[in-house]
């Protein structure tokens, strides 16, 4: 998954026209037991997109206070925006993304359908502008590993030049 996310990261001439929208995914309290006490901080999981160029990214910011935390989450995501082959608002094939216990199945739907998928998935669906898919997370509920299983399965996606050039056939028309 490494090297597909270094191939698909975006140049930074292609990020000065973005129109980037954030969204905060999940908000957690984190404590430290120390010698002295415990030491309070917190953690937020955002996703960063541009709907209108399926460009979409994640990360996590930790912090001792929300605002801060999430601040830089969406400072590390704007580094980590990866382009999600679509086709006509949906994705082109289905698609299972695997990351820790986290499962997502991710299926094309036909115009009007909608975005069906729960709390991770559809956050990142919709900043990436995906509008009509069917999605199932299976096994964990993790924000966390249901988002990394969610771009795991959109860094396999593939367009019809990509197929066709890997399986050395030319497209007609």
């Amino acid at each position: 998954m490494k090297t597909e996310l270094t191939r698909r990261r975006l140049l930074e001439a292609e990020m000065a026209d973005l129109n980037l929208k954030d969204q905060v995914v999940s908000i957690n309290r984190v404590t430290k037991v120390v010698k002295g006490g415990k030491n309070l901080s917190f953690s937020a999981l955002v996703i960063v997109g541009d709907p209108a160029k399926h460009v979409v990214g994640f990360a996590s910011g930790k912090a001792k206070e929300v605002p801060s935390a999430i601040r830089k989450a969406i400072e590390r995501a704007k580094k980590n925006l990866v382009k999600v082959n679509t086709l006509k608002h949906t994705i082109p094939h289905e698609v299972l993304g695997c990351f820790g216990a986290g499962r997502v199945f991710l299926k094309p739907a036909r115009e009007g359908k909608g975005t069906i998928a729960g709390g991770a998935v559809r956050a990142v669906m919709e900043a990436a502008g995906i509008q009509n898919v069917l999605t199932k997370s299976i096994g964990t509920k993790n924000p966390h590993n249901v988002v990394k299983a969610t771009f795991a399965a959109l860094l396999q996606l593939r367009n019809r030049d990509e197929v066709a050039s890997m399986r050395g056939v030319e497209l007609k028309g």
